[in-house]
This record gives C-alpha cells, sequence and structure tokens, in this order.
C-alpha cells in the first residue's frame, strides 16, 4: 500500500471570512505531528477558549497571543498550488464547486483521518504524493470527515483516504493507517491500466484511487432521454460486455470494450433485443483470484466500488484520470437508446471483494466495517451470498449508500433499470439491528435478529419510494447463498419484477418430456398467476428464462446429463448439480444425427415456449446460435472462448437457429396477446388437448395447446408435444376461416419458420392441404408449433 509522507496539523479558524462559502474556511499552519495529536489543533484552540474566560488583563495577553497566531502562513497544498479550507459534510463523495473540490466520507469509528492525494505516476509507484491531515474538531460533522481543496490544480489528482482507529477483528473493526482506502462513493478508481495483466512489480492488487472530478461535464448526450417502455413489450438480452466483442471473430477494432460493444448493437436491433442486462460493469478486480490460480474473475459479480465503471473496459486502458471510463459507458448507453435499446445493470449490492476476514482492505472495511458488513457479535462475517461476506443492506448509512449510488446510474448515466443480484439478501435484517434506528420508534416484540427477513425492508421501501427511482425497471432474483427462496414473495409494492426460477426450472422439465407437469407448464404460459396475481402484481412482474449466464447454456441444456467444471480447478465442486438438463439419448457433442436432430428441435421449443409465454422474455448471449460451453455450468474464471460470443459459429448458423430466433422475437413483437398487461381471461385464451377443447391435466400428459384471440393476427394456435410419440392434433373448427402454420420445430430449417417470403412457402403449406382441411395437424415427438387463422378463400 501506499507510502507515509511528512504530515503537519493543521489550525482552523473559527469563522469563515467574510465573502466566503462555507466550505471555504480556511486552514493554518500549525507545529508538526498528527491531526489528533495531544498537542494539536484542537488542544490550542481549546486551550484558546479557557484563556477567555480568565480575568480582563490575563484575557488582554490572551487575546495578544491569538492576534499573533492569526498572521502565521495559510495552509496549502500541492506545493501551495491549492488552499486548505474546512468543506461540508454533504454531499458525500467529491463534488466539484466554484473554485475546487469538496470531499467528504463517512466513518463513524475512525479517529483520524487524512486525504491522500497522487499524481497519475506516484499512484503507480505506491507513492501518496500528499496527505492532508483532517482535524476532527472542524473537519468533521456528525459521523462525516470533510475539506475543501481550493485550486483548479485538484483536478489532475486522485484521490483517497487513511483512517486510523482500533484494529480489533474481534469486535468488527479494521481501522489500519498503514491503507489508503477508496472513497465508495468515487465515480472512477484508478488502478492497473490493462485488463487481466498486473501491476509492473507482479501485484494484482496494486494502490487504487478515486478520480476528483472536473467542475463541468466533457460528454455530449445528443438530447438522449429513457425509451420508457412498458415492461410487458421488452424483450432482455443478458449479455457480458467484454465477452460480447472479445473473441477474433468479432472483427471489431476495440474488442472486449465499451466502443466495442456499439459497434454491434445493430445486430441486437435486428435480433429484436429492445432491453440488454449486462453483467457487471461495476468496478472489480478481474486478478482476484489470480496470485493463488491462474484463474481470472471474468464475471464480475465482486465490486469494488458500486459507483465506477469498470475502468478496464474502457477502449484505450485507465486514461484522463478515469473520466474517459465514465464518458465511454454513456457513450454505449446513449447509442444503445438510438437503436431503441434499453440498458439494464446488474447490480451486486449483495457482497464485494473483500471477502471474510482474511480479505483484503480496499475500501468499505478500512472506513466503517461493523457500519458496512453483515456481523456476528464476535466480528465474524455473515455469509448470506455465499462470497465471504454481506453487504448491511439495511442499516440506515448502507441503504442511503445504495440509493445514493442507483440514482447516479439513472441521473447521470442514464441506465435504465437494474437487476439485484441475490435481491433476497436486501430483505434481510441488519447487523445492530435497532427499531428506533430504522423506524423511529420501537416495535412491540421486537426479537428480530441479524440476517432475519423482513416483511418491509427498509431498503426495498426506499428504492420502491423514490421519487428519482419512479419508473426505473426494478428486477430482483429473489433469493441468496443462506436458503431464502422469494419467488413470488419479493416484498414488492407492485413495481418489483422478479426473475422466475420455477418458471425455469418448470419449463425444463415439461420440455424434455417429465410427468406431472402439464398443469404448472400451462401456468408458465400464463405469466405464473399462482405466484403474482394475488399479490396484485402482473405477468409482467416475471422475467421468465430457461437459461442464463450461471448454469448450462442452451444448447448445453439439451447435451449434458451433467456438469463438467473440471477447468474451474475446484474438482467439479462447483456449479448447480441438479440442472434438468437431458442429453437427448447421448452425453456431449459427438452424437448420432438423430440425436444432433433432436436436440435442435428442443432448442427451439424452448425459445417458442419463452416468446409465446405470458410476461417478460429473457434469455442469455449467444444462445440463438447455439454457444457451448462444454458443459461448464459455473464459468465465472474463464477469460477465453468459453464465454467469448462466437460470431464466427453465428455466422455458420445463421440459415438455422439464429434464423429462427430472430423471427420468433419478431413474432412475438407483432402479437398483441403475448404481451398482455393483465393475465389472460378465459374470453381470451381456450385451452385444448389432442382434441380441441378437452385439455389433459392428468398426471402423464405431455401435451399442452392453447388459441388466443389476437388484434393483429386474428386468432393464433399453440402447441407443444413432448412425448416420445408423434400424434396427429385436431384444430378447433372455426367456420369461414382455416388455420395455416407459422412454426414446426419438428421441420428442418428453414421450413421450421415460414417467412412470407419464403420462396416456396406456398407449395410447404399445400403439403399438408388435406391435413389442414379437416382441421388436423401433424406433430412429431417432442415438437412445437404455432398456426394462425386465415380467412379461407
Amino acid at each position: 500500500m501506499a507510502q507515509l509522507p511528512f504530515v503537519s496539523a493543521a489550525r482552523p479558524l473559527l469563522a469563515a471570512p467574510a465573502g466566503r462559502e462555507p466550505w471555504q474556511r480556511q486552514w493554518r499552519g500549525g507545529a508538526p505531528g498528527r491531526a489528533n495529536a495531544a498537542g494539536g489543533a484542537g488542544a490550542r484552540v481549546r486551550a484558546a477558549a479557557a484563556r477567555r474566560a480568565a480575568p480582563a488583563a490575563v484575557e488582554a495577553v490572551a487575546d495578544e497571543e491569538d492576534e499573533e497566531e492569526v498572521v502565521e502562513e495559510e495552509r496549502y497544498a500541492l506545493g501551495g498550488a491549492c488552499r486548505v479550507l474546512a468543506g461540508m459534510p454533504a454531499p458525500l463523495g467529491a463534488t466539484a464547486l466554484d473554485g475546487g473540490v469538496n470531499f467528504a466520507v463517512y466513518s463513524g469509528g475512525a479517529s483520524a483521518a487524512s486525504l491522500c492525494l497522487f499524481t497519475p505516476g506516484d499512484l503507480e509507484a505506491d507513492t501518496v504524493t500528499e496527505e492532508v491531515p483532517l482535524d476532527p474538531l472542524f473537519n468533521r460533522t456528525g459521523n462525516v470527515w470533510h475539506v475543501f481543496i481550493e485550486g483548479k490544480q485538484v483536478h489532475d489528482m486522485l484521490y483517497g483516504y487513511r483512517f486510523d482507529g482500533v484494529f480489533a477483528p474481534e469486535r468488527g473493526q479494521y481501522y489500519d493507517v498503514s491503507n489508503v482506502v477508496v472513497d465508495p462513493y468515487a465515480k472512477a478508481v484508478v488502478s492497473r491500466g490493462k485488463y487481466g495483466v498486473p501491476a509492473p512489480d507482479g501485484d494484482c492488487w496494486p494502490q487504487m484511487a478515486g478520480m476528483v472530478p472536473l467542475p463541468y461535464s466533457t460528454f455530449d448526450w445528443q438530447g438522449d432521454l429513457p425509451l420508457k417502455y412498458h415492461q410487458k413489450d421488452v424483450v432482455i438480452y443478458e449479455m457480458h460486455l467484454r465477452g460480447f466483442t472479445k473473441h477474433d471473430s468479432s472483427k471489431t477494432k476495440h474488442p472486449g470494450t465499451y466502443i466495442g460493444a456499439v459497434s454491434k448493437l445493430d445486430y441486437l436491433k435486428e435480433l429484436g433485443v429492445n432491453c440488454v442486462e449486462l453483467m457487471p460493469c461495476h468496478e472489480f478486480n478481474e486478478l482476484e483470484y489470480f496470485s493463488s490460480s491462474s484463474k481470472m474473475n471474468f464475471w464480475g459479480y465482486s465490486t469494488i466500488n458500486f459507483f465506477s465503471p469498470m475502468a478496464r473496459y474502457l477502449s484505450g486502458g485507465t486514461s484522463n484520470y478515469g473520466r474517459d471510463a465514465i464518458n465511454e459507458f454513456k457513450f454505449f448507453v446513449r447509442e444503445a437508446h438510438k437503436r431503441g435499446i434499453e440498458v439494464i445493470m446488474d447490480v451486486v449490492f449483495n457482497h464485494t471483494a473483500e471477502g471474510n476476514e482474511k480479505g483484503p482492505i480496499l475500501s468499505f472495511r478500512g472506513i466503517d466495517n461493523s457500519t458496512y458488513y453483515m456481523l456476528a457479535p464476535k466480528g465474524e462475517f455473515y455469509n448470506y451470498s455465499g462470497c465471504g461476506n454481506t453487504f448491511n443492506c439495511n442499516h440506515p448509512v448502507v441503504r442511503e449508500f445504495i440509493v445514493d449510488c442507483l440514482r447516479y446510474w439513472v441521473t447521470e448515466m442514464h441506465v435504465d433499470g437494474f437487476r439485484f443480484d441475490l435481491a433476497s439478501i436486501m430483505t434481510r435484517a441488519c447487523s445492530l439491528w435497532d427499531p428506533v434506528n430504522v423506524y423511529g420508534g420501537p416495535m412491540e416484540g421486537n426479537m428480530i435478529t441479524t440476517g432475519t427477513p423482513l416483511a418491509t425492508p427498509p431498503l426495498v421501501d426506499m428504492i420502491s419510494n423514490d421519487p428519482i427511482l419512479g419508473g426505473v425497471k426494478l428486477i430482483a432474483e429473489a433469493w441468496d447463498a443462506g436458503g431464502l427462496y422469494q419467488v413470488g414473495q419479493f416484498p414488492h409494492w407492485n413495481i418489483w419484477s422478479e426473475w422466475n426460477g420455477k418458471y425455469r426450472d418448470t419449463v425444463r422439465q415439461f420440455i424434455k418430456g417429465t410427468d406431472g407437469f402439464a398443469g404448472a407448464f400451462a401456468e408458465c404460459l400464463c405469466g405464473s398467476p399462482q405466484l403474482y396475481q394475488a399479490g396484485g402484481r402482473k405477468p409482467w412482474h416475471s422475467v421468465n428464462f430457461v437459461c442464463a449466464h450461471d448454469g448450462f447454456t442452451l444448447a448445453d441444456l439439451v447435451t449434458y446429463n451433467n456438469k463438467y467444471n473440471l477447468s474451474n480447478g475446484e474438482d467439479n465442486r462447483d456449479g448447480e448439480n441438479h440442472n434438468l438438463s437431458w442429453n437427448c439419448g447421448e452425453e456431449g457433442e459427438f452424437a448420432s444425427l438423430s440425436v444432433r436432430r433432436l436436440r435442435k428441435r428442443q432448442m427451439r421449443n424452448f425459445f417458442v415456449c419463452l416468446m409465446v409465454s405470458q410476461g417478460v422474455p429473457m434469455f442469455y448471449m449467444g444462445d440463438e446460435y447455439g454457444h457451448t460451453k462444454g458443459g461448464n455450468n459455473n464459468t465465472y474464471c474463464h477469460d477465453h472462448y468459453v464465454n467469448y460470443f462466437r460470431w464466427d459459429k453465428k455466422e455458420e448458423q445463421s440459415s438455422d437457429l439464429y434464423r429462427f430466433c430472430r423471427l420468433m422475437t419478431k413474432f412475438r413483437r407483432e402479437c398483441e396477446s403475448l404481451g398482455l398487461e393483465d393475465f389472460p381471461t378465459s374470453e381470451q385464451l381456450h385451452w385444448h388437448g389432442h382434441q380441441p377443447g378437452k385439455p389433459d391435466w392428468s398426471e402423464g400428459s405431455r401435451f399442452v395447446a392453447f388459441s388466443m384471440k389476437d388484434e393483429t393476427k386474428g386468432e393464433i394456435y399453440v402447441a407443444f408435444n413432448t412425448s416420445h410419440l408423434p400424434v396427429v392434433v385436431g384444430l378447433p373448427p372455426r367456420p369461414g376461416f382455416r388455420w395455416e402454420p407459422v412454426v414446426d420445430t419438428g421441420k428442418a430449417a428453414p421450413y421450421d419458420f415460414l417467412t412470407d417470403d419464403l420462396p416456396d412457402r406456398a407449395l410447404t403449406v399445400n403439403q399438408f392441404s388435406h391435413f389442414l382441411n379437416s382441421n388436423l395437424y401433424p406433430m412429431l415427438s417432442y415438437s412445437s408449433i404455432i398456426l394462425v387463422l386465415r380467412p379461407d378463400v
């Protein structure tokens, strides 16, 4: 960590000179020593106060001494270029004001604090350029330490803080004066310049520092405004920003960066996606595990700073004091909005990169460990995240921090919403739980212990009712690693949506042909009313998915019965063991032709289900062309092809699965009935079995079909046959009309989706005319179909 320079104690004036703002109260030089030393500025001021109570003659002498002190040289920093003034306690963070920058940081337990300034060169050399001690009498208001640095030269610096106090892990205290820690409110963090490359001395955790902001914006939003799509109209694409363009086949000028991702946004628009959910783009250390293994923290679920965009996703390294990372992220958002694509961020407010008691002191731990983390009575870290620590979300200071952070990303970075990783942690009672502190008064029968799930968690309440966050999309991953599972029961205020894990599990079971899931599958198609209707929510509060970043990809779901995670270095112990997958008869990629054909049908069946279900469909990057990870269902630690979007493979499959997925997303957008505002009624939707109007909900049923009235298509008929046997289904009679096939996953491409411009479309339809004239249609085993109603002419 950074070396300690020589510092001198500050001597304050008690009042600001006339014409100055409150934060510009100036400081005087004093005797060398630590700011909180017994003979420092605080002691001298107290002595002066005592002298004012003496008899008049003595008071005159004391006043004369004070006059001599007033003419002492003013306090300066950075070689006299900047004046050191008192500062203000709000807002927290570094704030550019008239003539300089105000620095404010919360720390309730520190006995001393100082502001550390770095030049970029000194930061790389692990040396503090200048340290400004903060006097606890005049640089502290409540539990906030603050200082104002007057002068434009401060904008060319980086900054951090040094705190002194008790170091007693058994009491939850980790104050260590040898560490310079990152401000939780820093808007950009600078350390290593190149992704995956350690510091010159091989250090994977070199000194980090925050960006000092400018008093003006250097980015042109070009009139950008929120798209504000109704959630029922959204199709979400979960993507990893680096992985999206890092493979050589992307042929982008800046692969693996914000700029590189912008160059591929037109592809997403063509795919039919109107919302991207970015895996973590907050500052994290991809070399977190590198000192002990060759693994990388590729996914990024280990945040260092929640206000800062990931600096090493920048196209030109950490240049311009980290400001370019902010601007390039903004550029990505602006260009996405231009193409009609919203941007949702995956945020990880459940834990941080500091880990358990053996982890590094980077920021929160060195500032106020017992505030920011959920602790047991002897200082142990609760581990509801499965990653060593648990963010103390419902502590008043922490929840204010989280809301400030969300507001910043909405107002300053223009993001459209958030997906909260392991969101159930945000419903757990904080450590040092105190109802008076949280609710303003005692609660009868207060037996709430640390980690107890709360019916009305203060943080979720604050976010739900925040005026700035109104209209922002809020999506909860409604479970955590401590066993709390809240799908359908997450505290929601009729605002929060959920990753519907029960949808995923039910659909996987039914599509692979497991008995006993026909009724539950039908509920999934309707938007899961059994989960959301009674609580007043709508189908679009269910984010439906079959695959996501963790777990099997869509292709692996139909290729492997078992996980293959040995390359993760954990003896195949990591990753989910119960994947509800089916290899279609043979394990692995190399299989017989009949098995490979069945796998293609199954992938299409899953995608059809996703696009015809009420709710919000979400699919994972690469599933649209059949990306495989070789059976690894937990690829968090691999920075190579297994996690990269394979543009070459997408081109190889462009006439096959990608075409089908693109057309299915287009079909969903065209059908008013597939994105309803409310749950479908019996007037809109009718269930069918092998014969119309006779659904089979028995334990052994593997067939579900429905017809739905639609304002644009007239009426659609959708059927899923997940039996190993083919079947001829009876279609509901509609006098004066006839059913015409659009989708049949039992057919080879391009006949799996019949578009109007298909050259031999009419011939293909006529091949089934003898069935259709009798209101019949043949279905292969493990196949799905969509038919639309046309006038019989």
